[in-house]
């Protein structure tokens, strides 16, 4: 049998409601491991899983992508006597010394108050048969090793922590439906709202023959990758041709991808409606492109029906890489095939687009029918825990 322990964070804040947030928690773990034979349980901040080794790659793919665990190890129990505290933490100390440690130190803490020892305590006679042995030297500063040992009610002794993604259990914050481009940014916004305990529906508009069929193959494993961390999301492909193709002939020029935009957020209030969202998420980053400064962000959000909402509008470019890598979507994103968006860029963008101006243009274009039927013609794929489920029926 193997033992992991996650460590519970922002949900300790919580006051008389945290039971609701732990009860989520535990559902979210258990729907990921629901294949396999884990036992799954949640006491005084932290998660343990109980599992067979042979179930031990699934559990560890739940505890890299669970929302609501600010990190995770796989641990040693022990009796809860200080002589088999310190023969675990003996063991613990040989295998840090076969991957190099020459120098340790033991961080303890005392969950349960009945133990005769306090955390100070634990820490000095844990070391005692690793120091005596001379195994290791002891350095409290900057050691090779931290040993951790955690008494509650088993005594836990661990020395890899593995951080985790933080946040809120995801389904505790509504449903909110994200427009997913083959970019860097719009993963990293459903993810930040996801971590904020948001579900995420997808959206993607598709311009074929115009954006290859790879471009959307991109969109769908960033959805598939995104699915790993929010347990499960649908992914609503549009197709945009017709749309765009009407943006072309009657828009003006400097105007084409702001009408898009504009075009996007009408079928975006459709599909938000259909599929009860309670919001619109975006990649949106303040200034980072010219359909992205403020006034032309405001045209967007003024086509809205739902509150749009952009966890990326103040982070710069670095900041959406870092989080793109730690997600796993980097590698698919820069993979050159480009959405609709960029092949009909104009060369010289309008950059303060005025909201009167788009309501005219808008209007000439006589493209509600064209939104509809695009909305109308959607393709649905299903995504569960990075994997894609065969829908059998349209949702």
């Amino acid at each position: 049998m193997m033992t992991y322990l996650g460590k519970i964070g922002e949900l300790t804040l919580k006051g008389s409601n945290i039971h609701t947030f732990e009860k989520l928690l535990l559902k979210n773990t258990k729907e990921y491991l629901k294949d396999t034979g884990a036992k799954v349980s949640l006491n005084a901040g932290r998660l343990y899983i109980d599992c067979e080794e042979k179930d031990s790659e699934q559990v560890e793919f739940t505890l890299r992508h669970l929302i609501g665990i600010t990190g995770w190890a796989q641990t040693k129990t022990s009796e809860k006597t200080i002589e088999d505290i310190q023969k675990t933490v003996l063991e613990t100390a040989k295998e840090a010394v076969q991957k190099g440690a020459k120098s340790f130190k033991i961080e303890a803490k005392r969950g349960d108050k009945k133990f005769p020892l306090n955390s100070y305590e634990i820490a000095c006679q844990g070391a005692s048969l690793v120091y005596d042995s001379g195994l290791m030297e002891v350095n409290v500063h900057n050691p090779d090793v931290i040993i951790y040992v955690e008494v509650r009610e088993r005594c836990f002794i661990y020395s890899v922590a593995e951080k985790s993604c933080r946040g809120l259990p995801v389904g505790c914050s509504n449903k909110g439906l994200l427009l997913l481009s083959g970019g860097l940014d719009s993963p990293v916004a459903g993810y930040r709202m996801m971590r904020r305990g948001m579900k995420i529906e997808c959206c993607y508009f598709h311009s074929y023959p115009y954006t290859s069929i790879e471009a959307q193959q991109k969109v769908e494993e960033l959805a598939r990758t995104l699915s790993a961390y929010g347990i499960q999301t649908y992914l609503n492909i549009i197709p945009f041709t017709d749309v765009q193709m009407k943006i072309k002939e009657k828009a003006p020029e400097e105007w084409s991808t702001l009408m898009l935009r504009v075009c996007m957020m009408k079928a975006a209030n459709m599909l938000a409606f259909r599929v009860h969202a309670d919001c619109i998420v975006t990649g949106e980053s303040l200034g980072q492109v010219a359909s992205q400064t403020l006034e032309n962000m405001n045209v967007t959000e003024h086509f809205a029906e739902y509150p749009l909402l952009r966890p990326l509008a103040g982070m710069d470019k670095e900041e959406i890489m870092a989080d793109a890598h730690f997600i796993g979507t980097y590698d698919t994103s820069i993979l050159p095939y480009e959405d609709c968006c960029v092949l009909f860029s104009p060369r010289h963008p309008i950059l303060r687009g005025r909201i009167e101006d788009a309501e005219k243009i808008f209007a000439s274009l006589e493209a509600d029918e064209l939104i509809k039927t695009a909305f109308e013609n959607r393709q649905i794929k299903k995504f569960v825990c990075g994997k894609e489920v065969i829908l059998k029926e349209e949702v």
